[in-house]
């Protein structure tokens, strides 16, 4: 499915045709990219009676201001009671790159890697990405997934995934795109 435009108007269709789409292929695990905790609660309501796994993730500590988490902590202790793990870590595609570019001009192999899935969209990069950080800390099991992402706030973008670790990168494989935004804007 296409939408018309990007952005959070999408989320809630995003969240049902992605538990649609896990029930049709028997996914046990969604992933779901929350900056601030909201689109992991709307996630939460969609999937609620489900025997499905999510796990939502977000930026680091100092993403937007110095050794300040993006997700309050009351948000994410009510996440993690309703059993969502919050995983808070670097991005996996930009990461310290992004600090090495901001102060040497040059071509970064990970950052490129970024920009080429943004070619797709937004929401698309951030599905991979949030994919292999779920990955990294633990909270997949390597069997497919589908991953939510967004343009700059909610979700727009859900994807059917194989996930695998940061260092095996090349071994994770989109199998669908479940819906996006349509680019011709």
């Amino acid at each position: 499915m296409y939408f018309e435009k990007a952005g959070k108007q999408n989320t809630i269709r995003v969240l049902e045709l992605a538990r649609q789409r896990a029930q049709e292929l028997c996914i046990h695990e969604v992933v779901v990219a929350s900056t601030r905790g909201e689109t992991a609660c709307r996630a939460y309501e969609v999937f609620q009676g489900s025997n499905i796994k999510l796990v939502a993730v977000t930026e680091h500590a100092g993403f937007a201001e110095p050794f300040q988490h993006m997700i309050a902590d009351d948000r994410r202790r009510d996440l993690e009671a309703k059993h969502i793990p919050v995983v808070c870590g670097s991005h996996a595609l930009s990461g310290v790159e992004r600090g090495l570019a901001k102060k040497m001009p040059g071509v970064y192999p990970v950052l490129l890697i970024a920009e080429t899935l943004r070619l797709f969209g937004q929401g698309l990069k951030v599905a991979v990405e949030i994919t292999i950080m779920a990955a990294d800390a633990g909270h997949l099991s390597g069997k497919p997934v589908i991953a939510v992402g967004g343009t700059g706030e909610g979700a727009d973008t859900a994807i059917v995934i194989t996930p695998a670790n940061m260092n095996r990168f090349f071994e994770m494989k989109i199998h669908e795109i479940i819906c996006k935004p349509n680019l011709h804007q």
